[in-house]
């Protein structure tokens, strides 16, 4: 039980709703759980909803961030898989935004055994562009500059990054909570987490995921475009492919409607049944 309460307040873990079926949320890269604020509390009456930060993310506990654990993608499937284990989480649906995508992969490719269903938004298990098969939508000499970016000028970085990740320039109060919530987590952490999550390539991870898995494909996506989605789809063995109507990065904060009809439409639906509604 003390370990259980460690582990809750370490990654700041939420559960809500009336359902038995654990529903596990992973937040993006410089995000933290209350990007979720408009689509779990939708699935609370039929799962238990929990939600969590990585350390040095919103109130995820700064001291449980190592350098050398978190140097890789990894140190945060230990975060996520701890958070399972303490929580004893077993035939999870786990929705994981943007590098969390990767994160779950890995995961499930690790525990097989606690995941029923993933649900990858917006994934990237590469972000480079390794010709000629793979466009991963950025050249790397693009990528470490960019890091070498958030070393010298952070406030810099996170105004010119933020904009991108949200797309839906008429909207621009999307950019304006991501860019405040880059400033808010840790430089240190979130340098290393930018590292670990745009210099790594984890395309060799995806055949050995069995777990059924939805991809849902953003358009106009700059941060994972289409021939990444498509690649993650088709090289995991258990897929779903959806491209959204929704632009940007960040579905789940810009088109929240969509997404919740998106992950509800495929969790009514058998593994690898392709979802009968509209998008692309």
């Amino acid at each position: 039980m003390q370990q259980n309460e460690t582990v809750r307040a370490r990654y700041n873990v939420r559960e809500s709703g009336s359902g038995t079926t654990p529903m596990l949320f992973a937040h993006g890269f410089g995000c933290d759980q209350a990007m979720w604020r408009f689509v779990a509390p939708h699935f609370e009456a039929t799962h238990r909803v929990v939600r969590f930060d990585y350390p040095g993310h919103g109130d995820g506990a700064l001291d449980a961030f190592d350098p050398a654990r978190h140097a890789t993608l990894h140190g945060y499937t230990d975060d996520l898989l701890t958070v399972c284990e303490a929580l004893e989480l077993s035939d999870v649906v786990l929705v994981a935004h943007s590098v969390s995508a990767t994160v779950a992969l890995l995961a499930a490719q690790r525990a097989p055994e606690r995941f029923a269903r993933l649900v990858l938004i917006g994934p990237s298990p590469c972000y480079t562009n390794e010709p000629p098969d793979y466009l991963g939508g950025f050249e790397r000499a693009d990528l470490e500059g960019m890091v070498d970016l958030m070393h010298t000028n952070f406030t810099a970085w996170a105004g010119a990054l933020a904009p991108v990740i949200a797309g839906n320039p008429d909207e621009p109060e999307h950019a304006h909570e991501l860019e405040a919530s880059f400033c808010r987590t840790d430089h240190a952490v979130a340098c290393t987490f930018a590292k670990a999550t745009f210099l790594s390539d984890h395309r060799a991870d995806l055949g050995g995921v069995t777990t059924p898995a939805l991809v849902l494909q953003c358009s106009d996506d700059v941060i994972a475009p289409e021939t990444v989605g498509r690649y993650v789809a088709s090289q995991l063995p258990r897929s779903t492919f959806y491209h959204m109507a929704a632009s940007g990065h960040c579905p789940h904060l810009t088109h929240p409607a969509e997404t919740i009809a998106a992950i509800t439409h495929y969790l009514a639906l058998p593994p690898g049944v392709p979802l009968p509604m509209g998008g692309r």
